[in-house]
């Protein structure tokens, strides 16, 4: 039984990616040297120096790490070394990679662009890189902590009031306006409608303490007041609670109305 098979192109292809150690691994480019030449067979030309050892070749790193050759730019391009490949001259010069073999090309052999060395050999290093991602994650943590303390900063001058008077003035204003605010953005009301109603009250007072002032009691209605007054028996001001003088009488009553409050009283 066969079946056709579609590439719906679903399927992820497997990629196989470095270890962290194997991508950081330093290695000699020229590890086998040159055969040597008729002339330097036969002693007319200096023949090529021997593979530096693994010793040799520590010391010389140490050395260029001394001058800080990885910290400074490239001297062929000016440029950081970031993340791309980077060489060791057996001189103790670094370059790029890429900017040393355009070097090479360029002059059609090998010379260091610094010391002007024409025997020389270069092993792949990472410092530079190394370096770099170092400086990235100081400028990440920079960032991220400054952004975490003026959140915090603005969080502190937000809920507490500072001690100087002029600037506590202007915090306990801002809070007062944010109040009102936020009470009048959860009331949805029409404020034209809202005064408009405030007028008509107004009005409406307005015309019933005018009707009030046009009311006037006659003397009839007065001596009934009084006399309802009497009826109630009070011997003590409610106003200073202390008693009431007996002798002294009403003003403004009528000879009529004294006979009938006398007796309404003697009734009572």
């Amino acid at each position: 039984m066969v079946r056709a098979v579609v590439d719906t192109g679903l399927r992820k292809k497997s990629t196989h990616y470095k270890n962290k150690e194997d991508a950081e691994k330093e290695y000699v480019l020229d590890s086998s040297p040159p055969q040597l030449t008729l002339a330097q067979k036969l002693g007319l030309v200096e023949p090529p120096s021997s593979p530096l050892t693994a010793e040799e070749w520590v010391k010389i790193k140490q050395r260029s790490i001394q001058h800080g050759d990885s910290i400074q730019p490239c001297a062929i391009c000016r440029e950081e070394f970031a993340l791309q490949p980077q060489v060791l001259l057996s001189c103790s010069h670094v370059f790029h990679k890429a900017c040393l073999k355009a070097f090479e090309k360029c002059r059609g052999r090998k010379c260091c662009p610094m010391c002007r060395k024409e025997q020389y050999q270069t092993r792949v290093i990472h410092d530079g890189a190394r370096l770099f991602k170092i400086k990235c994650a100081i400028r990440i943590q920079a960032s991220w902590r400054g952004y975490i303390v003026r959140k915090w900063y603005k969080n502190l001058r937000r809920t507490v009031p500072p001690k100087d008077s002029k600037l506590r003035k202007q915090f306990l204003e801002q809070k007062v306006q944010e109040i009102s605010n936020r009470l009048l953005s959860s009331y949805d009301i029409n404020l034209d409608e809202f005064f408009s109603e405030i007028d008509s009250s107004i009005a409406a007072s307005r015309d019933v303490f005018e009707q009030l002032e046009e009311i006037v009691i006659s003397e009839a209605d007065w001596e009934k007041i009084q006399i309802q007054a009497f009826r109630q028996e009070i011997s003590d001001c409610p106003i200073c609670i202390m008693p009431l003088s007996p002798a002294v009488q009403p003003a403004g009553l009528s000879p009529e109305a004294e006979t009938k409050l006398s007796r309404n009283i003697s009734r009572s």
